[in-house]
């Protein structure tokens, strides 16, 4: 499968969007290694792009909040399912949404590559059968599923 193979959702009102996400599960990444309660919040900006910012706590020092902000664009209106991160100006990735929930409730993201993959959730805990649902969309989009990792969730409220 190549790039322009991955689907990604025809529509996303990007004011829905916005809020906090729980990270359920990803393929590991390095630049969440050790992270647990990650979550990742949207805002709109003035100029019609999006802040992005992740947190997650150091799991060896559960004290320890780890940051790294963004920002991401849609750089084509006729696919607004399909935009670009960038953390590190000019170093930009591809962030697909593959699936949405009307109500924006979860949602499966991932990138072309099939390198990156993420289940996003609006609470910290998701229903088992979605999450199944989830992981064999991921699984037919061509997403490897045995790598899969699940996030802990287990902060307390700050």
């Amino acid at each position: 499968m190549n790039k322009n193979d991955l689907l990604s959702v025809i529509s996303v009102d990007l004011n829905k969007y916005t809020g906090i996400w729980y990270e359920i599960a990803k393929l590991p990444n390095s630049f969440e290694d050790d992270l647990k309660c990650i979550t990742t919040t949207y805002s709109l900006r003035q100029d019609g792009k999006i802040c992005v910012e992740n947190k997650g706590y150091k799991d060896t020092h559960p004290r320890k909040l780890k940051v790294a902000s963004g920002k991401a664009w849609i750089p084509d209106p006729a696919y607004p399912g399909r935009l670009k991160v960038e953390f590190l100006s000019p170093f930009s990735t591809d962030y697909y949404i593959l699936e949405l929930d009307e109500k924006y409730q979860y949602a499966l993201v991932g990138a072309p590559s099939r390198k990156y993959l993420w289940i996003l959730c609006r609470n910290s805990q998701m229903d088992a059968s979605i999450y199944k649902r989830l992981i064999a969309k991921a699984k037919t989009l061509g997403f490897d599923i045995s790598r899969i990792k699940m996030t802990r969730q287990d902060c307390m409220p700050t």
